[in-house]
């Protein structure tokens, strides 16, 4: 076998339909567009989510919802979990800048401490808000509260 020789397998290949070449070659006169509209033109684009006339899909579907853009997502910790991460990450003082450091938010959240759970050790509190009940059972301990803006 030599290189000249190569051809692909039987029917791996197609003829490619050229268009607009004459009506002898069966594809002539309107090039398989059709006639007339603009569709059979040169430079037709559609335009998005056009559906030639009918209602288009983004009308039909009912709209549901509303996204606040002036809520305030906070992370959320419990007090139950703040005895937890003291002891793992050894810290006393819970503040946005340790909490960072210890990479248990990223550097835009804002945390919340919430009531869950009890508070055996005297810690103090750095935070963006807390609960009624969880600054009482911290103050109860010995500890104290900040709230940061």
């Amino acid at each position: 076998m030599k290189l000249h020789q190569l051809k692909p397998a039987k029917g791996a290949t197609h003829k490619t339909k050229r268009i607009g070449r004459g009506e002898g070659s069966g594809h002539g006169g309107t090039s398989t567009k059709g006639t007339k509209g603009a569709q059979s033109r040169t430079g037709f684009k559609s335009k998005m989510a056009h559906e030639g006339g009918q209602m288009p899909i983004q009308r039909r579907i009912p709209k549901r919802g509303f996204k606040n853009p002036h809520r305030i997502s906070y992370k959320v910790l419990n007090l139950g979990q703040l005895e937890q991460l003291s002891v793992k990450y050894n810290i006393t003082e819970f503040s946005l800048e340790n909490l960072y450091i210890n990479g248990l938010i990223s550097q835009t959240d804002r945390v919340k401490v919430l009531g869950n759970g009890a508070v055996k050790g005297k810690y103090s509190f750095r935070v963006n808000a807390i609960s009624a009940k969880a600054k009482d059972a911290i103050e109860a301990a010995g500890g104290t509260v900040e709230i940061v803006a």
